[in-house]
């Protein structure tokens, strides 16, 4: 059995508030980094900082990053299609490599700027107060939007956003660094100090250097989701949480991957062979909120498979083999037989067979039920035929108060029926069944029941032989509602 666990339509609204908010954000944080490079590239250019430069080269890539960011987020929440049956989160994944990948190319370019400028080509770094505002106006506004892309990707579960705040916190240590190296630069022309005067260029190494390494985490993060790799603790914590569910034999696979904010789920659960397919169809939903209890809005896909039990007895294991023979069974006894077991059980058969194929495909069952149960010797089956066709009753009075009466009669003889009731005989055209309401004390065992039920049956028909066939309800005094 398969099951896939969809979103429910009542969480569709909050969905769409989520990627309005992730475009609104990224909408706001590509204008931000447009303006501070814009200003920062200025500034650079009237100071001749290579610090500032470098900066400003930063701000750029940041700034080609936001872009991805907003193409990637709106393109994320667009639903699953006949092209991408899993849908378009992995856009976000893609992203957030690609911001690395710039990340990484522009401290390699930075670096290399500053080692030119320490050991080949010195620039003299004009200062002034104008780089100086332009920075501390970038950090204040990198704190700001570095603040709302977290909190929208927590709340959301977007990568590409959690990139894209990782790069404007990145910026706020950049252009710190960068104000420092001015601050000793200019200490170092304003005192004299000739070393100093390599303060620009090294703070720029050591930013590219700090960001490079950052990146390199942001980058493994990007790759993984890209090859589907999870933390073993997120498998381990789902596995645990549905192997919690009553009823789970056991987790015989479980398959996690990543795609932008949302995660599939893919697991084969062992459950008891005897579980109905309702039962099994609750179980599942069980599970598939386990699921989502440890990987919350988690696509998830359960497979189910039949699996035997230590605790199951002689009665479950030939229901099992019923049940893979797609038959009903009932009358199931076992009982002792020259120093063996004999199992006797009544199945039923499709109506329309020939006493020839049901007396096969009944053989054939038999000898599998004593392969699967080897504590067996024998089988014995009373073949019935399983009604597929709706009978009509006759037009005249199905009530028939001499059938009542005899009905009636037989109760009163038994001690455990208290009386019966709702007393109906229908008659067909070949047929006269009797259907009726028994009322029995409420602390009867099942056993007792089932004993006063055929004891009444058996008096019945004696007395009305013409009855077909007979249905008893049972009923405890407590609800009797003549």
């Amino acid at each position: 059995m398969t099951t896939t666990a969809s979103s429910s339509r009542g969480t569709e609204p909050t969905l769409a508030n989520f990627s309005q908010e992730k475009q609104r954000v990224a909408r706001s944080s590509m204008a931000a980094a447009a303006v501070m490079t814009l200003l920062k590239i200025a500034a650079g250019l009237l100071s001749g900082s290579l610090g500032v430069l470098s900066d400003a080269a930063h701000s750029g890539l940041d700034l080609v990053g936001a872009a991805l960011t907003y193409f990637s987020v709106h393109v994320s929440d667009k639903p699953a299609d006949e092209d991408h049956t899993y849908g378009h989160g992995k856009i976000e994944n893609l992203s957030a490599f690609s911001e690395a990948g710039l990340m990484a190319l522009s401290c390699a370019w930075i670096i290399w700027e500053a080692v030119k400028r320490i050991f080949y080509h010195p620039v003299e770094v004009h200062h002034s107060l104008w780089p100086v505002l332009v920075l501390v106006a970038s950090i204040a506004v990198d704190i700001w939007r570095s603040r709302q892309l977290r909190a929208v990707a927590v709340r959301t579960g977007s990568p590409a956003l959690a990139t894209d705040a990782f790069h404007f916190a990145s910026d706020i240590w950049a252009t710190s660094a960068v104000l420092a190296g001015l601050g000793i630069s200019w200490a170092g022309e304003r005192f004299q100090i000739g070393a100093l005067h390599y303060a620009d260029p090294l703070a720029a190494v050591a930013v590219s250097l700090l960001i490079l390494r950052m990146t390199v985490r942001v980058g493994h993060e990007a790759v993984a989701a890209l090859v589907d790799e999870i933390p073993a603790e997120t498998r381990r914590k789902l596995v645990r949480e549905v192997e919690r569910v009553d009823g789970v034999l056991a987790v015989e696979r479980a398959r996690v991957r990543r795609a932008g904010a949302g995660y599939f789920a893919d697991l084969t659960l062992a459950l008891p062979r005897r579980f109905t397919f309702e039962h099994t169809g609750e179980l599942v939903r069980a599970a598939t909120e386990a699921v989502q209890h440890a990987l919350p809005t988690a696509d998830v896909v359960i497979h189910t498979v039949p699996r035997e039990t230590k605790a199951e007895s002689i009665f479950d294991r030939v229901r099992a083999v019923a049940a893979r023979n797609n038959v009903s069974v009932h009358e199931l006894s076992i009982q002792t037989h020259h120093g063996g077991l004999q199992v006797e059980l009544h199945v039923e058969l499709d109506e329309h067979l020939v006493l020839r194929e049901a007396h096969n495909f009944v053989t054939a069952m038999e000898a599998e039920i004593l392969r699967n149960v080897p504590e067996v010797d024998s089988v014995l089956t009373h073949i019935e035929s399983e009604p597929a066709t709706i009978e009509h009753p006759e037009e005249e009075d199905v009530e028939d108060r001499r059938i009542e009466q005899a009905l009636r009669s037989a109760a009163a003889g038994l001690p455990d029926i208290v009386d019966v009731h709702a007393v109906a005989v229908v008659r067909t055209r070949e047929h006269v069944s009797v259907t009726c309401h028994c009322t029995l004390p409420d602390d009867l065992l099942m056993n007792r029941v089932h004993e006063a039920i055929t004891a009444l049956e058996d008096r019945f028909k004696l007395e009305c032989p013409e009855v077909h066939r007979v249905t008893i309800h049972p009923e405890p005094v407590t609800d009797n509602t003549r």
